[in-house]
Parts: structure tokens; sequence; C-alpha cells
């Protein structure tokens, strides 16, 4: 899915229209001593035949979320493109 770089939309710090800049969205390194990851490892610890949590078919594609950084507050939100789920997102200058 093409995007383009920069995106003409509303920032809700300043509460008016800004050309804001346009950045893919990406994960933050996940936390190895959360509660969440040691009960997920907990329970794919273990022998034998199917063990909870792993997957054996990996997603095809997922909704593409963006990073709209305003010029003038320098604040950042996101946003979430479009209805369906793509590969990747190409920003076109």
């Amino acid at each position: 899915m093409k995007f383009p770089k920069e995106l003409n939309t509303y920032c809700p710090y300043c509460k008016v229209h800004q050309v804001h800049k346009v950045k893919a969205a990406s994960k933050g390194r996940a936390s190895t001593l959360s509660a969440g990851n040691r009960r997920h490892a907990r329970r794919l610890k273990g022998h034998g035949s199917k063990r909870k949590g792993e997957k054996s078919v990996k997603k095809q594609g997922k909704r593409q979320k963006i990073v709209l950084q305003c010029p003038k507050c320098n604040k950042k939100h996101e946003r979430v493109v479009g209805t369906r789920t793509t590969k990747k997102l190409e920003f076109k200058s």
C-alpha cells in the first residue's frame, strides 16, 4: 500500500489542521520480565504433543499503523490506515 510522506490532518493537541510528517509505527522491544511473557514461557515449557501458545500458521497481513507528527507542537499521534490488511506500507514522496 502506498501512502504519502506528509498529510494535512487534524492535530488533537493544537486543535487545528496541520501538515503532519508520516512514519510507520514500530513495536518497541518486549520486556522479558513482564508477567505475560513469564506466563507464556511457563506454558511453552515441558514436553509433548501440542504446546499451548505455539502457532503453526502465520498471519498473512495486518492493518498498518502510522505515526503522525505535528510540526507546530512536535507531538505524535497514531492512526490505523484503511480497513484492509496489507503486508507492508510504502511511502511515496
